[in-house]
C-alpha cells in the first residue's frame, strides 16, 4: 500500500521531490562520499610491494578456499599467525591449534585501516566464500595515525556492515581495539566503550562482541612482557612505546580467550587452551 504524499514526513517528501529528477537518483552516493570521513573511505595500499603481492595472492588462492569456514579479518596482528619465527614470534603452531582444523583464512594485512578493510572486500576477497564465522580485529591503526574515536567506530560499523551485506549467513566475532602503550590508548578504551554497547547486546543478531583487554593485564597493570616489540632488533619503530604487538605467549592468550566463543558460534567443540589466562580487572 502506498500513501499520499500530503501524509508522508518533510524528510520523505523532499527525498521524492529529489527522485522525481532522473539525474538527482541515478546514483545514490555512498556515505563516504558524503561524509569524506577517510575510515569509512575505501583506500588501497597498491603502492606498497608486499601488500599488493599479499592482496593478489590471496585473490588467486581464493578457489583453494572456497570451503573456507572461519575467516580472520585485521591488521597485523591477524597477519602475524604467518610467523613462525621463536621465540618471541612463533604464530604459526597457534594459527595450527585453533584455526588450521577449522579451515580458515587469514586475511590479515599488516598497518591496515579500516579503509584499507574496506577496499580489500570491495576487491574480492571474499569472492565464493560461505564461512560460518568472521572474527575481525581492525582499528588501532586508524587511531594511531590520529584518526578520532568516532572516526574509528565509524570505520569499525562500516566493515562490519559490509562482512554482513556480502556474507549475510556468516556470523561475525567482533573483538575489540587491544591495550597497547600507545599514545592513542585513552581512544582505544574509547571506541571498545562504544562497540560494547552496540554490539554486545544482541541487537545484531549477526554479530558478537568481546573485548579481551584483561588478558593483558595479569596484575591490574599492563604487562609488555606480553609483547615482543622490545625484543627486535632494530626496534620495528623507534617512536612508538614497546607494547604494541602480541608476543608468542600473549597471541595464545588471545587465542585462548576468544576460542569460547568462537566455537559457540561455529557450533563446535572447544580447543584445549595451553594457557588460560588470569582473571583480573584492567586499568585504564
Amino acid at each position: 500500500m502506498s500513501l499520499p504524499l500530503k501524509s508522508l514526513p518533510f524528510p520523505a517528501l523532499f527525498v521524492v521531490a529529489l527522485c522525481l529528477v532522473p539525474a538527482a537518483c541515478a546514483q545514490e552516493p555512498s556515505t563516504s562520499a558524503v561524509t569524506n570521513i577517510p575510515a569509512i573511505t575505501p583506500t588501497d595500499r597498491l603502492s606498497v610491494d608486499w601488500w599488493a603481492a599479499r592482496h593478489k595472492a590471496i585473490l588467486a588462492d581464493l578457489p583453494k578456499h572456497s570451503d573456507a569456514q572461519l575467516l580472520l579479518v585485521g591488521d597485523s596482528i591477524t597477519s602475524n599467525y604467518d610467523i613462525a619465527e621463536p621465540p618471541n614470534q612463533d604464530f604459526q603452531p597457534i594459527w595450527q591449534q585453533y584455526y588450521a582444523p577449522r579451515k580458515a583464512l587469514n586475511l590479515g594485512f599488516s598497518g591496515d585501516t579500516t579503509a584499507n578493510v574496506l577496499w580489500r572486500l570491495d576487491h574480492g576477497e571474499l569472492k565464493g566464500l560461505h564461512p560460518k564465522l568472521a572474527v575481525v580485529l581492525i582499528g588501532t591503526n586508524n587511531t594511531a595515525m590520529g584518526q578520532s574515536a568516532e572516526d574509528t567506530e565509524l570505520g569499525i560499523d562500516a566493515v562490519v556492515k559490509d562482512i554482513e551485506h556480502r556474507l549475510p549467513e556468516t556470523k561475525i566475532l567482533l573483538v575489540g581495539i587491544l591495550p597497547s602503550k600507545l599514545p592513542s590508548r585513552e581512544q582505544n578504551f574509547d571506541v571498545n566503550g562504544y562497540l560494547g554497547m552496540h554490539y554486545a547486546g544482541g541487537e545484531d543478531p549477526q554479530v558478537s562482541y568481546i573485548d579481551i583487554s584483561v588478558v593483558f593485564y595479569p596484575h591490574g597493570e599492563l604487562d609488555a612482557n606480553l609483547f615482543y616489540d622490545s625484543t627486535l632488533t632494530p626496534p620495528k619503530t623507534t617512536t612508538l612505546p614497546k607494547a604494541t604487538y602480541p608476543n608468542t605467549r600473549g597471541q595464545r592468550l588471545m587465542a585462548s580467550a576468544i576460542e569460547p566463543a568462537v566455537a559457540r558460534l561455529m557450533g563446535d567443540t572447544p580447543v584445549k587452551p595451553l594457557e588460560t589466562p588470569e582473571r583480573t580487572v584492567a586499568k585504564r
